[in-house]
C-alpha cells in the first residue's frame, strides 16, 4: 500500500544488524513516520508519505541515529582487541619462520593455516596474517558484545598494549644515537667505496674474502647502508619534532627496503662463489639470515603500527573538538 515508506524502511535495514532489533527499529520508524504524516496533512497518501520521508532524512543517517550508543566492541572489551591480536600474530609468526626453515606446512583447522614457503613470500604473509588474526579477534569480540553477557575473558599480562603507546620524549639519548648512526653509515660508506661490500669473512682487509658474490654483496651492502641512513635521518629528525609521522616514515621506508632483500635469493648469493664456504656453514647462514631478516621485519610492522595508533590518537582530541565547536 505505501510503497515508498516500505522502500525507504527497506533501503534504512541495509545499515542495521540483528534481525530483532532492526524489525522493531523499523517498526518505531514506519510508526513515527504514518503519525508525523496524519499530523501534517490529514491523510496518508503516496505524495505526503514522500515529503515526510524526504524530511526525515537519509536512510544512512537514520539507522546511525538509532544505533548511536551501541558500540560493535562494548568499550570495556577494546583492550583486548589488540592484545588478543598480538597474541595470535606472534603463534603466527613463530609457524611462519617454521614453514620457511623446515620447508613444511602447517594446519590447524578450521582457523590457521600456514603453507610452506620461502623468505619473500613469508615477507608479503605475514601483513595478510596480521589482518586475519585482527579480524577472527574482533569477530570474537563483536559476537560477545552483541551476546551481552558478563563473560570473563582471559587478561594476558604479557601482551602488548598498543593503546598505552607512549610518546618518547626527546633525551640526550637522540643526540647519542645520531652520532653513533651516522659514525656506523660512514664507516659502512667507506668499506662500500673501497671494496663494494660491507660483508666480508675475514678481517684482515689486505687479504680480504668477500662473504656474497659481487652483485649480491653491493645488494645487501646498499641495503643496510640505506637503513642506518634511514635511522640517523628519524634521530635527526626527532631532535626538531616528537610528530610520530617521523616513526611512521621510517618504519614504512624500512619495511620497502627490508622486502628488496629477497630480490636477491641467498642461494644465489652464496653458492658459486669463487672460494667455496663450508657446505655447513652455508646452511647456517642461509637460515639464519632468513629468520633474522624476518624477525626484524615483524619488528619494524609492530613500530609502524605503534606509530599509526599515535597518529589517531593525536587526531582524535582535534576531531572532539572540532564537533563540539559545531553549532
Amino acid at each position: 500500500m505505501f510503497e515508498k515508506l516500505e522502500a525507504y524502511l527497506e533501503e534504512i535495514s541495509h545499515y542495521l544488524s540483528g534481525r530483532e532489533e532492526r524489525e522493531e527499529i523499523l517498526s518505531e520508524i514506519r510508526s513515527h513516520i504514518l503519525e508525523k504524516t496524519e499530523q501534517e496533512f490529514g491523510e496518508t497518501s503516496g505524495s505526503s508519505l514522500g515529503k515526510v520521508i524526504a524530511a526525515y532524512g537519509p536512510a544512512r543517517r537514520v539507522a546511525e541515529r538509532y544505533l548511536d550508543g551501541r558500540p560493535i566492541i562494548a568499550p570495556a572489551l577494546k583492550r583486548f582487541l589488540f592484545r588478543y591480536t598480538a597474541l595470535l600474530f606472534a603463534g603466527h609468526f613463530l609457524l611462519t619462520v617454521a614453514a620457511v626453515a623446515f620447508k613444511r606446512s602447517f594446519l590447524m583447522f578450521p582457523i590457521l593455516y600456514v603453507p610452506s614457503m620461502g623468505p619473500f613470500e613469508a615477507l608479503c604473509y605475514l601483513p595478510t596474517a596480521l589482518l586475519f588474526d585482527l579480524g577472527v579477534v574482533t569477530l570474537i569480540l563483536y559476537l560477545v558484545t552483541q551476546s551481552k553477557k558478563d563473560l570473563r575473558l582471559p587478561w594476558p599480562k604479557f601482551s602488548v598494549d598498543l593503546d598505552e603507546v607512549k610518546v618518547p620524549k626527546r633525551t640526550i639519548g637522540n643526540v647519542s644515537g645520531l652520532l653513533a648512526m651516522t659514525a656506523l653509515t660512514g664507516a659502512a660508506l667507506y668499506f662500500y667505496i673501497r671494496y663494494g661490500t660491507i660483508f666480508f669473512v675475514n678481517l684482515d682487509f689486505d687479504a680480504h674474502q668477500p662473504l656474497f658474490t659481487a652483485a649480491a654483496g653491493q645488494w645487501y651492502s646498499l641495503i643496510l647502508i640505506g637503513l642506518w641512513a634511514l635511522g640517523a635521518a628519524s634521530l635527526a629528525f626527532k631532535l626538531a619534532t616528537t610528530s610520530p609521522w617521523v616513526d611512521a616514515v621510517k618504519a614504512g621506508l624500512s619495511l620497502v627496503l627490508l622486502g628488496l632483500i629477497f630480490r636477491v635469493p641467498l642461494d644465489t648469493a652464496l653458492v658459486g662463489r669463487p672460494s667455496q664456504l663450508p657446505a655447513g656453514l652455508v646452511r647456517w647462514l642461509k637460515l639464519s639470515l632468513t629468520i633474522t631478516v624476518l624477525i626484524i621485519c615483524v619488528s619494524v610492522a609492530a613500530d609502524l603500527i605503534k606509530a599509526l595508533v599515535r597518529i589517531g590518537r593525536r587526531k582524535l582530541p582535534r576531531t572532539r573538538m572540532a564537533g563540539q565547536n559545531r553549532p
